[in-house]
């Protein structure tokens, strides 16, 4: 198994050099020095997903692109033109046949280096207004009807469509995504004809002087060059953080031997097979951390019998969380937690809710949980809106800054950060019904066995050093509980048969931390310590020789190791 899976080619005009990343033009730099994360074109259908693209052909400027998905056949090109300090990107595409979609065009990424700098956007009515970057992660879009921005020194301005911005560090993107249309405008819409967009992207003169030829050290996920010196990993207080993993929502049956301190399990209520979940994700012993998807019609009844069912089982924590369509999709509103109460009576469990899609539903709709909670809960996901593995990487900077911003939001409760998955473990922007099983049994999976989350990548041995680092990211004060992927399966830690993806050791090592911990990155190295252990990842390209106070420690390239205290 390959964990870089993207084929990438160095592209050079004038001063300009970018990287084709598969079909994203990604580190778009002047004279060495990145001015934007990417830009994309992107073709998606009512459902939010991805047309995946074929490069059909690549010259110096020019990019030819296919696509056979939705059913469609899809035929698309970008051109580059630079001149000097500008870089010209157009797009066009077409279809074979119309197709209803959410979104058709170019998409621009801007450094997430640039939350606080001031923002200057021209808007399409040619009106200037000033603001800055989001410096906290920002709910809603920070900017609307663009026309053109510019930010220290560079200006991006967009042709073919209105454009506006979101903070997509809501879902652990390194960046903030410019795109069209605005989401306020209705959607889906019918895709009837060519699409023609472009953005410039200029340097400004001030700029241009003070660059020079060659490459800097940025926050796009690449170390700079690493001295040959050892350098000192100094550790900082975290609290006690636990660490879990999810049930396995495959087919069948598998392992039930216990790996962690408590099995998180959501409860899709308006599936008739649910009393099998609850029953197979109990099978291990350990406490459950149960989450229930109520149905969307007289919810009562069926949360009374799911708390019948879990009586005599070990519950660590219990969440009611409201189903699709409703007007608190995927959060825990009053109304989801007044029915879970009252199905609890005086049973002393602990009452969590929040969301169980990503950050951004809990950013957005943190007006929606009631107070008096006892913890608060949200998922993530590195790969929400791409699927490369440098995403992937980037994502822990982001996962830390989420934390943190989610501890705040709880204030004072404790955070419960999962299931952490590579994929989304549901389609929470769907427009179209969840599908189910078509039996009330689990003989064909549930929940994300249905939709497109699989990863090959959950099999290599890299996903340990980055679980390590993911952990190390997430456990800041204020969080208590994190739990990853699976017990078994193509989302899991182990196969089926029981046999172990070598991220299993690494969800071991974690669950084995006791007491109050401590953490250190330095954006590539990331650290998570208890009193007896130190777990050290190492996600750049080369190894690392650290000193820490138990002595010296080696970490190998996209590695991990432990250290006794």
């Amino acid at each position: 198994m390959t964990w870089i899976r993207e084929q990438v080619r160095e592209i050079a005009l004038g001063e300009w050099s970018l990287e084709l990343r598969d079909d994203d033009l990604a580190q778009i730099r002047f004279r060495g020095h990145e001015v934007l994360r990417s830009v994309r074109a992107v073709v998606r259908d009512r459902d939010w997903n991805t047309a995946v693209w074929t490069v059909e052909s690549v010259a110096d400027d020019s990019i030819a692109l296919s696509s056979t998905s939705f059913d469609n056949q899809f035929d698309g090109s970008l051109s580059l033109v630079a001149d000097d300090s500008s870089l010209r990107i157009s797009f066009e595409v077409d279809a074979e046949r119309e197709f209803w979609t959410n979104r058709t065009g170019l998409v621009v990424l801007h450094p997430a280096a640039l939350s606080g700098a001031p923002l200057t956007i021209t808007h399409t009515s040619g009106l200037v207004s000033r603001t800055h970057f989001p410096t906290d992660i920002s709910p809603h879009q920070p900017a609307f009807d663009i026309r053109a921005l510019e930010a220290e020194g560079v200006t991006v301005a967009f042709e073919g469509d209105a454009f506006e911005m979101e903070d997509q560090r809501n879902w652990t993107d390194a960046s903030f995504k410019t795109y069209s249309r605005a989401l306020a405008d209705p959607f889906p819409y019918l895709f009837d004809g060519p699409v023609r967009q472009s953005v410039t992207i200029s340097v400004s003169s001030e700029l241009a002087e003070t660059l020079t030829i060659g490459r800097d050290s940025d926050d796009s996920g690449e170390m700079g060059p690493i001295s040959s010196d050892r350098q000192n990993l100094t550790l900082t207080e975290a609290g006690p953080v636990r660490f879990s993993v999810g049930a396995s929502t495959a087919p069948g049956e598998g392992p039930t031997d216990p790996i962690g301190h408590d099995t998180l399990v959501e409860v899709d209520l308006d599936w008739d097979g649910w009393p099998a979940v609850i029953e197979r994700a109990a099978a291990s012993g350990l406490p459950l951390d149960v989450r229930l998807v109520l149905p969307l019609e007289d919810p009562d009844p069926r949360v009374r019998e799911a708390v019948a069912a879990l009586a005599e089982l070990p519950v660590a924590r219990i969440a009611a969380i409201q189903p699709p369509t409703h007007p608190a999709e995927h959060m825990s509103d009053d109304a989801a937690v007044r029915i879970l109460r009252a199905a609890l009576g005086d049973r002393d469990v602990p009452v969590i809710g929040g969301t169980r899609s990503h950050f951004t539903e809990l950013n957005r709709g943190q007006h929606l949980v009631p107070e008096g909670l006892d913890g608060i809960a949200f998922s993530t996901t590195p790969m929400f809106h791409t699927l490369e593995t440098l995403q992937l990487e980037q994502a822990i900077g982001m996962q830390r800054l989420v934390a943190e911003q989610a501890v705040r939001i709880a204030d004072g409760a404790p955070v419960h950060v999962g299931p952490v998955t590579l994929r989304a473990h549901l389609n929470n922007v769907a427009t179209t019904s969840p599908e189910r099983p078509g039996v009330a049994d689990l003989s064909e999976g549930y929940g994300p066995e249905l939709l497109n989350a699989d990863d090959d990548r959950q099999t290599a041995p890299e996903l340990a050093a980055w679980t390590i680092a993911s952990a190390a990211a997430l456990a800041v004060p204020g969080v208590s509980t994190v739990s990853f992927f699976e017990g078994w399966g193509p989302r899991g830690i182990r196969a089926a048969d029981g046999s172990e993806y070598p991220v299993a050791d690494a969800i071991r090592a974690l669950a084995a931390l006791a007491g109050p911990l401590a953490t250190a990155h330095d954006g590539s190295v990331w650290a998570i310590a208890s009193e007896n252990t130190l777990l050290v990842a190492n996600l750049g390209d080369a190894s690392r020789a650290l000193s820490v106070a138990e002595g010296e420690v080696d970490v190998p390239a996209k590695g991990w190791v432990s250290v006794d205290r």
